[in-house]
């Protein structure tokens, strides 16, 4: 996972078991959900969502953004969304779990593919950058109308991408026991949900 964001991650302790996680991560096998708070809130409505390049709406609301994704030409600590042939194919799905105020939104994210920075620059090509991402987050504002001062303000304070990793699932390479954990929100980001929810809630 990338620096600063929290949650779980699998290693493996032995080549037998490298191989084996790397099979399954190169079939798809590996469940990887993410809970994002992000900018604004996706929408199936949103015209400019739904005219962008890369992006559908599957069924249930889910937003899969498709798109190859390679290092930025003139930042090379950056990744950025590019086209074939460039770039390696990069699949994300991302549902909204809670919206607050129109202003930002809960978002639980799984991964087809797991590459470098990709949920942060997937949300961010859609125009919902993760809140606190120093690279990708973009300039959008929260209103202070809409969410009060204190919920804009522990927005704009947060000091890193909000993103945790929130359960992963995968089969034991060794045994083959199919294992399933999940990792609760960290404190921060915690802090932070309460109050997006109270300024939603006017409050």
């Amino acid at each position: 996972i990338d620096k600063e964001t929290t949650g779980l991650l699998v290693a493996a302790k032995s080549d037998r078991a490298h191989h084996g996680l790397a099979a399954q991560f190169e079939a798809h096998s590996v469940t990887r959900h993410y809970l994002a708070l992000v900018q604004g809130v996706p929408s199936a409505a949103d015209p400019r969502l739904n005219g962008l390049r890369g992006a559908t709406f599957e069924a249930g609301g889910i937003l899969k953004i498709a798109t190859n994704l390679a290092r930025h030409r003139s930042d090379r600590q950056r990744q950025a969304v590019c086209w074939p042939p460039e770039g390696r194919h990069a699949v994300t799905r991302a549902r909204v779990v809670e919206g607050f105020a129109g202003q930002a939104a809960l978002v639980d994210c799984w991964l087809e593919t797991g590459r470098t920075h990709q949920i942060r620059v997937h949300m961010a090509h859609a125009g919902h950058g993760l809140i606190g991402d120093p690279v990708y987050g973009g300039r959008r504002r929260l209103s202070v109308r809409a969410l009060g001062a204190a919920a804009v303000e522990a927005a704009a304070g947060f000091s890193r991408q909000a993103l945790h990793a929130a359960s992963l699932g995968f089969d034991h390479p060794v045994t083959g026991e199919r294992l399933d954990f999940s990792s609760p929100l960290p404190a921060d980001m915690a802090d932070l949900l309460a109050g997006l929810r109270a300024g939603a809630a006017g409050g």
